[in-house]
């Protein structure tokens, strides 16, 4: 049940995708009604690299300013407050999730076809004027959310599930399998966190089942986002499979008015564009295969240490690093510690030998700038050090040196004092194997839980929310209409002549025209309404915020679906119907949601008394 799904419980089993602390103060300003656009400028402007960015984005060529912007809040007035806070969430998210601990999942891939995808939509609606193309754009970019998610929470048994699916297994099957949820649920529920337009959110679940001929909004943009993510298949492919998918492709670029010539002239167009902003936003326009090299990320034992000597006499410097290579360290040197400082943010080291007095930062500077960042805290650090003072030492120490040796360097006493350091480097290697031990284990306890949740709310046959599911879920909606002051209504439906079904073509056949109905309700019932069942032929439909006429006009629809899409290969004596009772709740009547029940029950029985496969309503 995707919408019991507790949220917060993919951010315990691990990291989700999130965007930086900046980003999330802009999306919070966006919520107020009266923020302005000064407001939020003020707020993108802490963040320096963030503002270069949206300057150059609303400069490029894809926005076609008609006069160079110089500033934040002309850029804004120019996109849009909503389109600069959704192309600053891409940019943050990018930056963040270039790679991970999930070694079957192709980041750089994984961004370059979202690149496709959301290029291919913002043309599409440009073309077709559904959204606008900008807020477009971030949606496409985002519609895949849900697998980085998957790979950022839960790595490894993800990278498992990517393995399956190439060798002919449904991904998404598989997430059900492994997660009891799929990569696209989580999309719509980051989007939903993130304050995307619901029409957004509804549009991109719809648009895996999309059809052509719907003509409300939300069906057009499913059907273009359809589209788009056919675009983004086609032009990543290589040309054997480009010859497979272009005939479909085809097929539906009718839908859309493109025609032989002028489909590949508008690809041509969005793989140009691909081009442009993968420089723009630095996304690799190239498709990227998977690696079978062994996540450099991933942590290992270790058996030797990556050390790094900072001493600006270059005899010395050149001295120590022969001597601690011959005994199988692995050296890297520098002459100072600002050179030091970037050798350690890009290599990350495990241990750091310098020398004190140097310019123009020195040993104890590096030390303290070290210290105050999270990826220098548990770095080992000596210092060399010609002072053996009292002073000198506590105020080494006071910076955060975890080891001194004084110089002239005695190898010996230096040796003793790597392998000191070493042992305490692999009891926090070993410390942090277990952390992650503890957190899988949280995490497949979770999976677990969620799993025997979904079992005990979930009718086998049907795979429709079970009785006991559909009485929570009614009681809560009750609650909510209560409080909100919105009516409620239920329908109880009762297949007709079920039991001669059973009794003249066997089980079998009953449990096929039970697994059909229930498919034909999920597709007629609106996005917000849940169909549950009960037991046996019983089914109920929950409408949240829905009147009795709307309700019996739902009854009706879900009436004439189950008689004219009937089941296929199978010769009934008379057609499968249903008998439907519906019973609404206005907003000042106090009436307890059990006895709603029951009243579309007794609707139910009035129905069958007449001729069936009908509906009646009872309003109250």
């Amino acid at each position: 049940m995707r919408d019991k799904f507790n949220f917060h419980e993919l951010k315990t089993a691990g990291r989700l995708p999130s965007p930086s602390g900046t980003v999330l103060a802009i999306m919070q300003m966006m919520q107020r009604e009266n923020a302005s656009i000064q407001q939020i400028a003020q707020l993108v402007q802490t963040d320096p690299a963030m503002t270069g960015r949206v300057i150059k984005l609303a400069n490029s060529a894809a926005f076609a300013a008609r006069r160079p912007i110089i500033n934040v809040q002309d850029a804004m007035a120019m996109l849009g407050m909503q389109a600069v806070c959704n192309l600053i969430l891409s940019i943050s998210l990018i930056g963040k999730y270039r790679e991970g601990r999930c070694q079957s999942f192709d980041y750089s891939a994984f961004w370059s076809e979202s690149l496709v995808m959301s290029v291919a939509i913002a043309s599409l609606t440009m073309r077709e004027r559904t959204a606008p193309h900008e807020e477009a754009f971030v949606l496409g970019l985002l519609s895949e959310i849900g697998r980085l998610a998957l790979a950022t929470a839960w790595p490894e048994k993800y990278s498992e599930c990517i393995d399956r699916a190439a060798q002919g297994q449904q991904l998404n099957e598989l997430e059900q399998e492994c997660f009891a949820i799929d990569h696209r649920a989580i999309s719509q529920m980051l989007l939903a966190d993130w304050e995307f337009p619901e029409i957004f959110r509804n549009a991109l679940m719809q648009s895996y089942e999309a059809t052509a001929g719907e003509v409300s909004r939300t069906a057009r943009l499913a059907s273009q986002l359809a589209f788009a993510r056919q675009i983004a298949r086609y032009c990543l492919a290589d040309e054997a499979c480009r010859a497979v998918l272009l005939p479909d492709l085809t097929l539906q670029a009718s839908h859309h008015n493109l025609y032989e010539d002028a489909l590949l002239n508008f690809i041509e167009k969005i793989v140009l564009q691909w081009r442009v902003w993968g420089k723009l936003i630095d996304i690799k326009t190239e498709i990227q295969h998977t690696s079978t090299e062994i996540n450099p990320a991933k942590e290992v034992m270790i058996s030797t240490l990556d050390v790094l000597l900072v001493d600006d006499e270059p005899v010395v410097l050149a001295c120590l690093a022969k001597q601690l290579a011959g005994v199988g360290y692995r050296v890297k040197t520098c002459r100072d510690g600002e050179s030091a400082l970037k050798h350690i943010i890009e290599y990350k080291p495990q241990l750091v030998i310098s020398d004190w007095r140097m310019k123009p930062m020195d040993g104890l500077q590096l030390c303290k700038t070290l210290r105050a960042f999270e990826f220098g805290k548990n770095l080992y650090f000596i210092m060399l050090t010609a002072a053996e003072t009292d002073d000198a030492l506590v105020e080494a120490f006071d910076a955060g040196i975890d080891d001194y040796v004084v110089k002239p360097v005695n190898l010996k006493i230096l040796l003793a004092r790597i392998r000191a350091a070493q042992r305490v480097i692999m009891l926090q290697q070993n410390l942090c194997q277990e952390r992650k031990e503890i957190e899988t284990a949280s995490a497949e306890l979770a999976i677990a839980n969620r799993r025997l949740e979904q079992m005990a709310n979930t009718d086998l046959l049907t795979h429709l929310p079970n009785r006991r599911y559909a009485m929570k879920r009614l009681e809560q909606e009750w609650l909510t209409a209560r409080q909100s002051n919105l009516p409620l209504s239920v329908l109880m439906l009762d297949l007709d002549y079920f039991k001669s079904i059973n009794d003249t073509l066997g089980h079998d056949v009953g449990d096929q025209v039970l697994i059909h109905a229930a498919k034909v309700m999920r597709e007629t019932i609106r996005i917000h309404d849940v169909v549950c069942r009960l037991g046996g032929e019983e089914f109920l439909v929950i409408a949240p915020n829905t009147d009795g006429a709307t309700a019996l006009l739902l009854a009706e629809c879900i009436r004439e679906a189950i008689e004219t899409r009937q089941l296929k290969n199978v010769v009934f004596a008379r057609p499968v119907t249903v008998s439907i009772g519906a019973a609404a709740c206005s907003t000042d009547n106090n009436l307890a949601w059990r006895e709603l029940v029951k009243m579309a029950d007794q609707a139910v029985y009035r129905v069958k008394e007449m001729n069936r496969n009908g509906v009646q309503l009872v309003a109250c």
